[in-house]
C-alpha cells in the first residue's frame, strides 16, 4: 500500500470495503512509560481514521499483544516506534516505517500517514530506506547501549532494593559508622540476594549492547567481557573497569562477531559457527585483549573518575547536581536523560550513590510541576489538559518523567526551559544536601520503599523544583497567550468585524459571511497575510440566503473549498499537468503565494509514493508555505488521469490539500481523514460523477461532515 491519505477503499464498488491494517512495535529502553504512551497515541489514532491497528508493546514486563503470523501476512505496513533493538526478520516484504519511540507520542497520525510509503523490508536486516524527516531512526550505536540499559536496570533496581530493604529492616547502628547486619541472619541473605544483582549489572549489560549488534552469538563473549571488566583482580585493578568497561567490551564484542560472521568457511562448518566457533573465538580473543591491553587505562579512568564524583561537596556539587537536572529534564526519557541516567546508575555499584541522588530528584519534577502548574492556573489549559495534568501527578509520584511529554509536545516553548530550570533546581539542592540513591530510578516512591538518605531534604529538593516548574511554566503560558491575543485583536481590527461561521445567520438581513481561516499563522507576516484573506472574503458581495432549500452553499470543508475551486472539467491529460492545473485553480483564492513551490512540493510528495487511492480517486497534497492558509480544490476528468493507483484505475475525481506548515500537523490530517471516509461511499462517488455544474457539485461536497 502506498496511499497516505487514509483507507483506501477496495474490491467492487457494490460490496463490502476492505478497511486498511495496520501494525505497530512500541519500545523504549526502560519499558516503562514511553513504551505504553506510544501504543496508545498510535492506536488512537488508527482508530480516528477508521483504520484496524495491532500493537506490540516490548516493555519491562515483556511482550505483549504479540503480533503473530496471522497479523503479519494480513498487515498492509508496519510501524517500529522504538529506542532499543527490535527483530524486524518477521516483517519481510512488508512496509516498515522505523522511528523513534517519541514520534510515536508526538506525531502518531503522521506515521500513520508515511508507512503507506515506506520502503519493504527484504528480510535479514535494516529496512531498506531509514525513516526521513524528525522522526528518523535511531544510530546503531544508540540503539545497542539502550538495548543494554534496558536489560541491565532490572538487575540493579532488584539489587538495589533488596540491599536498601536488609539494611533498613535488619542492619544496626555500627560504631565506626554506617549499618551492619548481623552475619548467618536472614536479613544478610536477601542482603547477598540484592548483591548477586548488582555483581550481575555489568555483565548483563555488556552482554545485551553485543547482542544487539551482532546477534545471539555476540551474547556469550559480550557477557564474559563484561564479567572481566568488573573483575579488577584479573588484570591487576582494584575497583575494575566498572559499567565504562561493560560498554567498551559490549561494543567490541558485537562488532568482532560481525566481523567474524563475514569469514567465509566451508559449508560444513556453518552449522557450528554461531554455536561454538564465533561464541569461542570472539570471547578469547576479547578476553585477552581486555587483560592484557585495555583493561588497566580504562580502570584507572573509571577509578579517577569515581574518586572524583566522591570528593566533591560544595559549589562542585551544585555545579553537577544542576548540570544532570538539567539533563534530566531536557528530552524526559531521551537519549540526553538517559545519557544522565546512565550515569548515575552505573555509578551505584561502585558505592558512589550521591550522583543517582542528583538524578533522582530531577526524575519526578517534570510531571509534577505540569500537573502542579494545570491546578494553579486553570483557566490556560483546556479540560482535557487538565486531566492529563492530574495523570502527570501521579506518573510524577512514581517517578515517570515522561508523564510531561504532553505538555512539552503542545507547547515546546514554554514547557521545555520550565522543566529544565526545576529539574536544575531539584538537582543542585540534591547535590549539595548529599543525597543518596541506591537504586537507579526516581521520585517519591524510591524515598518510601527506603532506597534513598536524606530523604527529608530529597522531598525538599523535589518539592521546591516542581514548584518552580510550575510558576515559570505559568508564567511562559499566559505570557504566549496574550501576545498570542494581541496579534489576534491587531489581525481583527485589519479585517473589521469578526466574520460568523457558515450557515450561522449574521445581522443585516440574515447575511451570511464565511470564515477565511480556521486558524492564524503563528508569524506576524502570516497573521497580516491571513487577515487580507479575510478581508478579502468578507469584501465579496454576500447572497441574502437563498429561500431555496435546494440551493448549493458557497463553500464546504470549514470554507476551505469554495465555488472557486471547484472544476467540472480538468483539461490535464497527465499527473504533473494536472497538479499544475490544480494549483492554478486554488490560485484563485488568493491564498498561493508561490504557484511554482507549490507544485514542486506536490510532485515531490508524489515521488514518495502515489495519491491514488484507487477506485477513480486521487488525493494530492503539499504542505508549504508557499500558501498562506489551508486551501481544498476539486476537479473532475472525463478521460482519467493515471496517478499509479494500486488498483489501476485512472483518477476522474481529483481533490488536491494544500496547508502552511503551522497547519500541517492537525488540518491537514483532519481534512484527509474526512474526505477518504467519505470516499469509500460509492453512492456518493456516483453522485459527485453525476453532479451537472459547480454549485452541484458542492451539494454533494456539503454533505462531507
Amino acid at each position: 500500500m502506498t496511499n497516505p491519505a487514509g483507507p483506501p477503499p477496495t474490491g467492487s464498488g457494490g460490496g463490502e470495503q476492505k478497511r486498511l491494517r495496520l501494525l505497530a512495535v512500541t519500545a523504549c529502553p526502560t519499558g516503562i512509560a514511553h513504551t505504553y504512551m506510544a501504543a496508545e497515541k498510535l492506536a488512537q489514532a488508527a482508530e480516528s481514521r477508521g483504520i484496524d491497528m495491532k500493537v506490540e508493546t516490548q516493555g519491562s514486563i515483556g511482550a505483549e499483544n504479540v503480533l503473530d503470523d496471522n497479523d503479519v501476512n494480513h498487515a498492509d505496513g508496519v510501524i517500529i516506534a522504538a529506542d532499543k533493538d527490535v527483530d524486524l526478520s518477521r516483517f519481510a516484504g512488508k512496509r516498515v516505517l522505523t522511528v523513534g519511540v517519541a514520534e510515536g507520542i508526538r506525531h502518531p497520525e503522521q506515521l500513520i500517514e508515511r508507512v503507506l510509503s515506506a520502503p519493504v523490508h527484504p528480510g535479514g536486516g535494516a529496512p531498506t530506506a531509514p525513516a526521513s524527516g524528525g522522526g528518523r531512526e535511531r544510530s546503531v550505536g544508540y540503539k545497542a547501549l539502550m538495548n543494554g540499559v534496558s536489560y541491565m536496570i532490572p538487575f540493579v533496581v532488584v539489587g538495589g532494593l533488596l540491599i536498601a530493604i536488609s539494611l533498613s529492616l535488619g542492619g544496626h547502628t555500627d560504631p565506626s559508622g554506617g549499618l551492619v547486619i548481623p552475619k548467618d541472619s536472614f536479613w544478610m541473605d536477601v542482603n547477598n540476594i540484592g548483591v548477586i544483582g548488582f555483581t550481575l549489572m555489568v555483565p548483563i549489560l555488556s552482554g545485551y549492547i553485543a547482542y544487539a549488534i551482532g546477534d545471539r552469538p555476540a551474547l556469550v563473549p559480550g557477557m564474559i567481557g563484561g564479567w572481566i571488566a568488573n573483575t579488577g583482580e584479573l588484570y591487576d585493578s582494584k575497583a575494575g573497569a566498572g559499567f565504562i568497561g561493560a560498554i567498551v567490551t559490549g561494543f567490541l564484542a558485537g562488532y568482532l562477531v560481525l566481523w567474524i560472521k563475514k569469514v567465509k568457511v566451508p559449508k560444513f562448518a556453518q552449522p557450528i559457527m554461531p554455536i561454538i566457533v564465533i561464541p569461542i573465538v570472539a570471547t578469547t580473543a576479547l578476553g585477552m585483549f581486555f587483560i592484557y591491553v585495555i583493561g588497566k587505562p580504562i580502570s584507572w579512568v573509571f577509578e579517577n573518575l569515581t574518586d572524583w564524583l566522591s570528593g566533591m561537596t560544595g559549589t562542585s556539587a551544585i555545579l553537577l547536581g544542576a548540570i544532570l537536572g538539567l539533563m534530566i529534564a531536557f528530552d524526559m526519557g531521551g537519549p540526553v536523560n538517559k545519557t544522565a541516567f546512565l550515569f548515575g546508575a552505573g555509578l551505584i555499584a561502585t558505592g558512589n550513590q550521591t550522583v543517582m541522588g542528583m538524578c533522582a530528584a530531577a526524575i519526578p519534577v517534570m510531571p509534577l510541576g505540569q500537573g502542579l502548574a494545570t491546578l494553579i492556573r486553570k483557566r490556560l489549559y483546556t479540560e482535557q489538559e487538565r486531566e492529563t495534568g492530574l495523570a502527570a501527578l501521579f506518573m510524577g509520584c512514581f517517578g515517570i518523567s515522561e508523564g510531561a511529554i504532553p505538555f512539552a509536545a503542545a507547547r515546546p516553548a514554554q514547557v521545555i526551559p520550565a522543566n529544565m530550570l526545576g529539574g536544575a533546581v531539584a538537582g543542585a539542592i540534591a547535590g549539595v544536601a548529599g543525597v543518596e540513591d541506591a537504586v537507579p530510578h526516581g521520585g517519591p516512591i524510591v524515598a518510601v520503599l527506603g532506597a534513598v538518605s536524606g530523604v527529608p531534604l530529597f522531598f525538599v529538593a523535589v518539592v521546591i523544583g516542581s514548584v518552580v516548574t510550575a510558576l515559570t511554566t505559568v508564567a511562559l503560558v499566559d505570557l504566549g497567550e496574550r501576545t498570542r491575543r494581541g496579534e489576534a485583536g491587531v489581525g481583527a481590527g485589519a479585517a473589521g468585524p469578526e466574520p460568523a461561521l457558515v450557515g450561522v445567520p449574521g445581522g443585516g438581513g440574515g447575511a451570511v459571511v464565511a470564515q477565511a481561516s480556521v486558524r492564524a499563522p503563528a508569524t506576524a507576516a502570516g497573521a497580516a497575510s491571513s487577515a487580507t484573506v479575510v478581508a478579502e472574503e468578507a469584501a465579496v458581495p454576500q447572497q441574502a440566503e437563498p429561500s431555496d432549500p435546494d440551493d448549493a452553499p458557497t463553500e464546504v470543508l470549514s470554507g476551505h473549498l469554495t465555488d472557486r475551486t471547484v472544476k467540472v472539467r480538468l483539461e490535464a491529460d497527465d499527473k504533473e499537468a494536472a497538479i499544475r492545473e490544480m494549483a492554478e485553480l486554488l490560485a484563485r483564492t488568493g491564498r498561493v503565494a508561490d504557484l511554482d513551490e507549490l507544485v514542486a512540493t506536490a510532485l515531490r510528495r508524489e515521488a514518495q509514493g502515489t495519491t491514488g487511492l484507487g477506485e477513480e480517486i486521487a488525493i494530492p497534497h503539499a504542505k508549504t508555505d508557499a500558501v498562506s492558509a489551508p486551501v481544498v480544490g476539486f476537479a473532475r476528468s472525463v478521460e482519467g488521469v493515471e496517478w499509479g493507483s494500486l488498483d489501476g484505475t485512472k483518477a476522474r475525481l481529483v481533490f488536491m490539500i494544500a496547508v502552511p506548515e503551522a497547519a500541517a500537523g492537525d488540518e491537514h490530517l483532519r481534512i484527509l481523514a474526512l474526505l477518504s471516509r467519505k470516499l469509500m461511499d460509492a453512492a456518493f462517488r456516483e453522485r459527485l460523477l453525476a453532479a451537472g455544474d459547480e454549485r452541484a457539485v458542492l451539494r454533494v461536497l456539503s454533505e462531507i461532515q
